[in-house]
């Protein structure tokens, strides 16, 4: 029996999606890419001060689960919660729309 790589195996899947359901996953693949992205620079800005998530959730007004679950992109993040995490930081929040690369 031949064995499929992880690769393999995800091409064969892609390919065998109709078009709606590839523009379905192409999206969800998206937001969580930008999900985890956005965890990384909170953890990043988070550990850059000096913080434990603990303090920094108490600083939010919210808890430490919280705050694993958004820098390990398993939430993603409104810009409600990304202000707080600014404010929290002594940070500010900026938003750049550009072209697709």
């Amino acid at each position: 029996m031949t064995r499929m790589s992880w690769m393999d195996l995800k091409d064969k899947k892609l390919g065998a999606m109709s078009q709606a359901e590839r523009a379905e996953y192409d999206r969800a693949y998206a937001e969580a890419r930008l999900a985890a992205e956005v965890g990384e620079h909170i953890h990043a800005a988070r550990e850059a001060a000096g913080l434990s998530q603990r303090e920094l959730a108490r600083r939010m007004g919210t808890s430490q689960a919280a705050i694993d679950r958004l820098e390990s992109g398993g939430v993603g993040a409104t810009l409600t919660t990304l202000q707080r995490v600014a404010t929290a930081l002594d940070l500010e929040v900026s938003i750049e729309l550009r072209p697709s690369a």
